[in-house]
């Protein structure tokens, strides 16, 4: 068994004395790991960064073998971004939460495209948290948890949407929430597409993504805590509000 293709790279951990067992995630065969012979070496170690893209090539002698890589370096991502600890915090937190939620080997397509443009993106452009708050509501609806943010639950409105319901993850409108709004969460613009990306709406978003993530997705994966690094983006994220 064998293929070939891109795919960038979730984690990385040593393997007896000189090899490397990685996970990458790629558009066709998912999150995959393997064996990298050599993977501790001077030559290979460097090239074995939380989102670096690499050209992969596995091969193992039954499919559902471990298997090894051959990999050779595309773009390291993490070189790029060394100086903004809040960017590199981002890359972290994108290579965790996928490693945390993705099946092995199924393929993910749509959300592999988005995760590499969000991953290019990091440093390139300052409206990033944005763009990464939105990765999360599409992991979320990816994996299977999906809200509905399209209109009130309580009046069907679809204007003043202010809350989103912890039980539910429906959207709900000042009007609609009445008494029961300090047992809401947040409903930034950001989270509608819309909203100019103030950063105190970015971490509210991200206070509501991380209850569903929490609550729905982890608890779905047998109540895993969630990654530390995507806790140490949001508090880094809040310093900056703060």
């Amino acid at each position: 068994m064998n293929w070939r293709e891109q795919g960038f790279l979730l984690t990385s951990r040593k393997h007896g004395e000189t090899s490397a067992i990685i996970e990458v995630f790629t558009e066709h065969h998912g999150r995959h790991a393997g064996v990298v012979r050599g993977g501790t070496s001077r030559k290979i170690a460097p090239i074995l960064q939380a989102g670096a893209q690499l050209d992969l090539a596995w091969r193992a002698r039954l499919e559902e073998h471990i298997g090894a890589f051959t990999v050779e370096p595309v773009k390291s991502r993490a070189a790029l971004i060394m100086d903004d600890a809040t960017t590199l915090a981002a890359l972290n937190a994108i290579t965790a939460l996928l490693s945390f939620s993705l099946p092995e080997r199924e393929p993910h397509p749509a959300l592999y495209a988005r995760s590499l443009a969000m991953l290019d993106l990091l440093g390139a452009n300052t409206s990033w948290p944005v763009a990464y708050l939105k990765w999360e509501l599409a992991l979320l609806e990816e994996m299977g948890f999906g809200l509905d943010l399209s209109s009130c639950a309580v009046t069907g409105s679809l204007d003043d949407l202010s809350y989103v319901s912890p039980r539910t993850g429906r959207a709900v409108s000042a009007e609609g929430a009445g008494a029961w709004a300090d047992r809401l969460l947040p409903l930034p613009p950001e989270l509608l597409g819309i909203g100019t990306g103030e950063a105190r709406n970015v971490v509210d978003g991200l206070a509501t993504t991380g209850h569903f993530l929490t609550h729905w997705l982890a608890h779905s994966l047998g109540n895993r805590p969630l990654p530390e690094a995507r806790a140490r983006l949001v508090d880094r994220l809040k310093r900056r509000v703060d």
